[in-house]
């Protein structure tokens, strides 16, 4: 008999499982989609028999058909309380999903994660962060379409993510959306009337899905099994983004950053430049920094990098103490300073240093250095 594989199904929210109410607007339907999905020959198949699992399915448990492939594939579904619209998450949310897999972690081969898609670029890499030294794939989807309507994206997102998790050895946080995966703390929401929404605008898909699963191997991590899994919860909020605009000036920066913040992600112009006339926007930035307060600079384009040594005004960035943020997207550079913001005992350069992803050796010399282990942006 084949190996039994199993997926464990954290159910956040979103559109997949919404339905209209009254008033004609999609909201969460407590308890509906488990139900729904029992009615669905493609994702789950009612006849196997309790010889054939080894078990009886309790009421959350599902089967996938055996077209996915000749290893069984059983899944749990927990269904949270209450479901979260995703503009609605924060990091409390986050660090519930990233508590619940490392308390299910050596129970399953996988895990899916069923999410909104305004804020899920924002989860997965927060989650990229939080879950160190994965060894197992979490995969984090949703859809575009509620699986109740008779045209819907959200099947075939659902059962890919499933055959992913059971079947494949991919170490990583990712996202599945309209047949492919995508590494999580690359990936952007780029449409909101597209099927296709996401799009990791500096990387390559891991996975593209066709008639069969195309993987690219190469772009994948690489399992370390000499590092212990590891789950960072103490998330630091105080964060937030400022984008650059033609009209800026130094008074309105000077009042955002008034604000109780300890990091700052600031979208700068093309690659890496802010305006420095007048000169007194720049001085408010390095009084900012030399109050430790850690400013990441990204691009505001959605493809390419900052490059802060091309332009005189990207380069005074550098002067003054703002880290460079290469080509992260937002969601990866806001989401990797509430995590660096919240590991305990480190100064400003060593969290700075981790921005950088400098390496853990480097990292062992600089002063009042704890051990930690991070994970990378590749």
């Amino acid at each position: 008999m084949n190996e039994l594989k199993r997926v464990l199904v954290l159910y956040a929210g979103g559109t997949i499982g919404m339905q209209k109410n009254f008033n004609g607007v999609l909201c969460p339907k407590p308890n509906a989609f488990l139900n729904e999905i029992k009615h669905h020959p493609d994702l789950h198949d009612p006849n196997w028999t309790i010889e054939e699992l080894g078990k009886k399915l309790e009421f959350n448990e599902l089967v996938l058909p055996k077209n996915y492939g000749h290893q069984k594939i059983i899944y749990e579904i927990i269904e949270y309380t209450p479901l979260l619209d995703s503009s609605n998450m924060s990091c409390k949310d986050w660090i519930r999903l990233a508590s619940d897999i490392e308390y299910h972690y050596n129970n399953y081969d996988g895990f899916v994660i069923l999410h909104g898609t305004d804020t899920l670029g924002y989860t997965s890499s927060a989650l990229s962060f939080m879950l160190d030294g994965l060894q197992k794939p979490v995969i984090v989807t949703g859809s575009q379409i509620p699986i109740f309507e008779s045209r819907s994206d959200a099947r075939d997102n659902f059962a890919a993510s499933l055959v992913i998790a059971g079947l494949f050895d991919i170490p990583e946080v990712c996202v599945f959306f309209a047949n492919k995966l995508f590494r999580g703390n690359r990936v952007a929401k780029i449409s909101t009337n597209s099927l296709d929404a996401f799009d990791t605008p500096n990387y390559h898909p891991l996975v593209e899905v066709g008639i069969g699963f195309s993987i690219n191997e190469h772009y994948i991590r690489k399992v370390d099994y000499n590092k212990p899994f590891k789950v960072y919860t103490d998330l630091n909020p105080n964060v937030a983004v400022l984008s650059f605009f033609p009209t800026i000036t130094s008074e309105m920066v000077e009042s955002f950053l008034r604000l109780p913040l300890e990091g700052v992600v600031i979208q700068s112009f093309g690659t890496g430049n802010v305006p420095s006339k007048p000169r007194g926007l720049l001085e408010v930035l390095k009084q900012a920094v030399l109050r430790n307060t850690l400013i990441v600079n990204i691009t505001q384009c959605s493809k390419g990098t900052v490059i802060s040594s091309s332009y005189e005004t990207g380069k005074v960035l550098d002067e003054i103490g703002v880290v460079s943020g290469e080509d992260m997207t937002v969601e990866a550079a806001l989401t990797k300073l509430t995590y660096v913001l919240g590991l305990p005992g480190l100064s400003f350069s060593q969290r700075i240093a981790v921005i950088l992803n400098i390496s853990f050796t480097y990292l062992l010399f600089l002063p009042n250095c704890i051990h930690i282990r991070f994970n990378l942006i590749s």
